[in-house]
């Protein structure tokens, strides 16, 4: 696959890395490639905006409340996961950025977004922030496509998608897996559930239209999906 690169581009990438994380991170010149192209007008599906919402007003709830009380094993894992400061780029941007690049199927959108509630579940004291969640979303697509995808791009492209290293997301990604307890399985019920509330964040607010991109997805067909094995780092 040919690659590109284009000035806009190159400052947009060195952006996110400067914003997503800490000052130990070098701007490793692997990790800043060019990204494949893609075409500029491909439309993003609504499952992106409906996602961006609804993290939006977690990270905003979540912010208002008081720090959980962490034991140091707990604050060492989640830490991997924060940045020094809030990313320029929005939530909704972010994602945008993960569905040009990442040409993965749009149930790993969905998929992602039931491995965060699961993470939430599991470890009571994460919560999802401004300092974390692109982190987080970079990750859960990462891990959602390598469980549901026939075909899917490497940890390293993964990383240039977020503005990271390899490095930097093959240990998130190890973090994120121990965190779920590499609980990964997806049924249909419990996919055609997720797909339900984000249907009802449609009809609720937000001036969505529901797409049949959307509907599609909702009758996904996971029982082929459930025989895949979770692929282990390929960077």
């Amino acid at each position: 696959m040919g690659l590109t690169s284009t000035s806009s581009e190159e400052v947009l990438r060195r952006r996110i890395h400067s914003d997503l994380f800490s000052s130990e991170v070098s701007a490793d010149n692997s990790a800043m490639d060019s990204l494949a192209s893609v075409p500029s007008d491909k439309k993003c599906p609504t499952v992106i905006s409906v996602l961006s919402s609804l993290l939006k007003r977690t990270v905003s709830r979540n912010e208002r409340l008081p720090p959980p009380p962490l034991t140091q094993s707990s604050l060492q894992k989640f830490s991997a996961f924060v940045g020094v400061r809030v990313p320029a780029i929005t939530i909704e941007q972010y994602l945008e950025r993960i569905f040009q690049y990442a040409n993965c199927s749009t149930s790993c959108f969905v998929v992602a977004y039931a491995y965060i509630d699961r993470l939430v579940q599991l470890q009571p004291g994460f919560r999802i922030t401004s300092l974390n969640v692109h982190r987080i979303l970079i990750t859960s697509v990462l891990v959602s496509a390598k469980f549901l995808d026939d075909s899917y791009y490497s940890n390293a492209y993964y990383a240039r998608i977020g503005g990271i290293t390899t490095q930097e997301m093959n240990k998130l990604e190890k973090i994120f897996l121990s965190l779920l307890d590499y609980r990964l399985q997806v049924t249909v019920s419990v996919f055609e559930s997720y797909c339900s509330h984000l249907e009802r964040e449609v009809s609720s607010g937000g001036g969505y239209q529901i797409e049949k991109a959307l509907q599609a997805i909702c009758s996904y067909d996971g029982e082929a999906k459930q025989s895949h094995v979770y692929n282990t780092i390929v960077a």
